[in-house]
């Protein structure tokens, strides 16, 4: 019989108590011993409902208290030595430090999670002992036991993967920290076998990007290390988010059982299944429904994968399964009672496909006829949508088919538009700014809140947002920033402020993601053809402008991290829909020009995110991401400044599609990464405005003077004063006012040192 399982559950709860735990915890409204029995309530809630959903191997040590990976660096005493550890089990001081950093200490970094909008702390390794301090998966699987009587299946992070997402060692030390790693390892997984765990779950996602000879040799010697050491245990090394990479060289690898994603990579994966086969001595995992998207799957399409797989490995070779975690996706559909029935029945967030890999499981083993009723019932839903209106808008597609066929480029270029920009604008060198948005108060969220239940009219809830305004145009001016911002103090979210006011979108009620920590995001949906119907940042920014004698940015979410930081349509192409979201974020840039904004920022944040893990798809989707940015930005006048943002990537790789873009000031994040984004610039010329963050904005800390200007003055050794901008990492709307104030008063008091010197 096929069995049924799942990579990982969410962790934040379905009414996101898991956040509100944490953020008590750290408010220090929880005690320590109520902070944990709060989490394994919520843990033991959602193995529970697992259970009941008929999930056959259910995942334990998916569920963290902050990140999976500083879990695994955690459970290895691998922590800085700025957060001066001692050794032994890391108390939860230090992990939440390593994390959001202390007055001490500065945060270690944090970067995405291969190409998905979850955030992962990269472990620094330099100077590193590590140790097994706790055996993390033996107790997630002894509280499932003997708490709900479920044989849990626990999941850790490879070793090759871990190394590999790690930082603070050299390439040539690769297999030197290996050889400290998978004794490690081991003992977790003897542990672990000598208390009866049946099956283990070891994530590699890593062997679905570029890996080379060295790489499988590494893979091969690490795996007949474990099959040596614990022959007992049942492992299946598991893959997601592509097709696996040297597909013969992994599923030859002496483990039981290999996973592949059959949605992200199924084409790949498919193939290779069809040309290679697949072990008689291995079980197949299949990931068949999308771990990462929320449409309802079509269950015939799914089946027919699946039935493909059964002729090659049969059904009690088989686990029917998530493409990868469904940490990726909302918990449930159940309380969405707002939504149209047609878009509703259209939707599986994570409780749902529960239920739609146990009815996958039950039709592989028993037939297409056992789920008869529920295939025909998915098909109808699919189907409906498809076939919808807001899906099939004439006007749209045929506007957006005209633009694309041409290619946007400014009237004339940088070199030109630089010039008549500092003609008109008279800025000092090292001018200072910052990203957009500034701290949103309770006072701001209360005052969102009670305008949305419409205990405030629109007329009050302006008023009160132009108080914001003019609260922090002064604020700017008595800092003595350079170009200002109007703040943001009416947008609850970068993307979502946008999707409220474009066709084609539609809002969950509580469809929340974790992005990073207790940072949660609800992503809108785009359902059907994105068009624009009315200005959304106008009346906001003039305003700001019309208070103060600087220069004021107009702010906009760019098409492609609009697109990324959504939930998106499946039936078309995603180029397509970048278009169509360019299409109407030009007229709001026209807007603004027309209003007399004469910089325009358009952050396109989430670019690098969006990159296939294939090289060889890389080139095709950087070209129609740059051309979505310059369909947006083309029309404007000379005069007019474009400046766009990005942060916690690496860049070194798309360095060229970034000056692409054209825009004539890009701010970039350095801060967290400690300066090492600078490297990029020390190996490639950058010929456009350039603005590298100099603190953090996601630490609550307060940078000093001299640790700025460190930053800025090595940034100077290899990027241009007179293209120079100076501002922080991200925008500053989770912090508070007083530090704010504070780091800002640092920045521009390190600019005035750095104006001195260059004088």
């Amino acid at each position: 019989m096929a069995q049924s399982s799942i990579l990982g559950y969410p962790r934040i709860g379905a009414d996101r108590e898991w956040k509100k735990a944490l953020e008590a915890f750290w408010a220090g409204k929880l005690e320590e011993a109520e902070f944990q029995a709060k989490l394994q309530e919520i843990r033991l809630t959602h193995l529970k409902k697992q259970k009941d959903k008929g999930i056959d191997l259910i995942p334990v040590n998916d569920f963290s208290y902050y990140d999976h990976v500083l879990d695994t660096a955690a459970m290895f005493g691998i922590v800085p030595k700025r957060f001066a550890y001692e050794g032994g089990e890391v108390p939860l001081s230090v992990y939440y430090g390593i994390a959001r950093g202390t007055k001490e200490a500065a945060a270690s970094e944090m970067t995405k999670w291969f190409n998905t909008n979850y955030h992962y702390i990269v472990p620094e390794l330099d100077g590193a002992k590590p140790s097994v301090t706790e055996n993390k998966p033996l107790k997630a699987y002894r509280e499932a036991k003997q708490k709900l009587g479920i044989e849990g299946k626990p999941v850790l992070v490879g070793p090759l993967t871990f190394l590999k997402l790690s930082k603070g060692y050299d390439k040539s030390e690769t297999d030197a920290w290996l050889d400290r790693l998978i004794p490690l390892y081991v003992q977790v997984l003897r542990e672990l076998a000598l208390e009866g765990v049946r099956w283990v779950q070891i994530d590699e996602p890593i062997v679905v990007t570029k890996i080379g000879d060295d790489d499988v040799r590494r893979l091969k010697a690490i795996y007949e290390t474990f099959a040596a050491a614990v022959p007992q245990l049942n492992i299946l090394l598991q893959t997601y988010f592509e097709a696996a990479e040297r597909y013969s060289d992994i599923v030859s690898l002496p483990v039981k059982g290999i996973g592949l994603d059959f949605v992200h990579g199924l084409e790949g994966n498919l193939a290779a299944v069809r040309e290679h086969g697949f072990p008689a001595d291995k079980v197949l995992g299949a990931g068949v429904i999308d771990g990462r998207g929320i449409w309802k799957a079509s269950l015939g399409e799914k089946l027919g994968v699946l039935e493909q797989l059964t002729g090659v490995v049969g059904s009690d070779r088989l686990i029917v399964q998530s493409s990868c975690s469904l940490l990726h996706v909302p918990v449930t559909v159940a309380g969405e009672t707002k939504l149209a029935p047609e878009l509703k029945g259209a939707l599986a967030f994570a409780d749902e496909k529960l239920e739609e890999i146990a009815l996958l499981t039950k039709a592989a083993t028993e037939g297409r006829a056992a789920i008869a009723a529920e295939l025909a019932n998915s098909e109808s839903a699919v189907q409906a949508l498809r076939q919808s209106a807001e899906r099939n808008r004439a006007d749209v597609q045929q506007a957006v088919a005209k633009l694309s066929a041409q290619e946007p480029v400014r009237s004339r270029p940088f070199s030109d538009r630089r010039v008549a920009q500092q003609n008109k604008w008279q800025l000092p060198i090292f001018p200072t700014t910052t990203i957009g948005s500034f701290p949103q108060s309770a006072e701001v969220r209360k005052a969102r809140q009670l305008w949305r239940k419409g205990e405030w009219d629109g007329e009050r809830y302006a008023a009160f947002i132009r108080e914001q305004i003019d609260l922090w145009i002064k604020l700017q001016e008595e800092i003595g920033l350079d170009v200002l911002v109007h703040g943001e103090f009416e947008r609850t979210d970068m993307v979502e402020f946008f999707g409220e006011k474009l066709a084609g979108f539609v809002f969950t009620q509580n469809g929340w993601v974790q992005s990073y920590g207790s940072r949660c995001v609800k992503p809108p949906v785009i359902y059907g053809d994105v068009a624009f119907e009315q200005a959304m940042t106008v009346e906001e920014t003039k305003y700001a402008q019309s208070q103060t004698g600087r220069p004021v940015k107009g702010m906009l979410t760019g098409p492609i991290t609009i697109m990324n930081w959504s939930f998106v349509r499946d039936d078309i192409p995603r180029e397509q829909i970048a278009y169509q979201l360019a299409y109407a974020l030009r007229q709001e840039v026209e807007a603004l020009e027309q209003a007399g904004i004469g910089m325009i920022q358009v952050d396109e944040p989430a670019v690098r995110e969006g990159l296939p893990l294939k090289e060889q798809d890389q080139a095709e989707y950087l070209a129609w991401a740059v051309k979505a940015f310059r369909m947006t930005t083309c029309t404007v006048n000379d005069e007019t400044q474009i400046h766009t943002h990005m942060c916690y990537c690496e860049f070194h790789d798309m360095i060229d599609s970034i000056e692409s873009m054209d825009a004539d000031v890009i701010s970039i994040e350095t801060s967290r990464s400690h300066g090492e984004l600078i490297h990029s610039f020390e190996e490639n010329t950058y010929k456009l405005g350039i603005g590298l963050g100099v603190y953090d904005i996601h630490s609550p800390r307060v940078p000093g003077v001299e640790e700025m200007s460190g930053m800025i003055d090595r940034a100077l050794r290899v990027l241009d004063p007179q293209l120079f901008w100076i501002n922080p990492d991200c925008g500053l709307k989770t912090r508070g006012q007083e530090e704010t104030v504070a780091s800002l008063r640092n920045m521009v008091e390190a600019t005035r040192i750095a104006r001195a010197k260059h004088a």
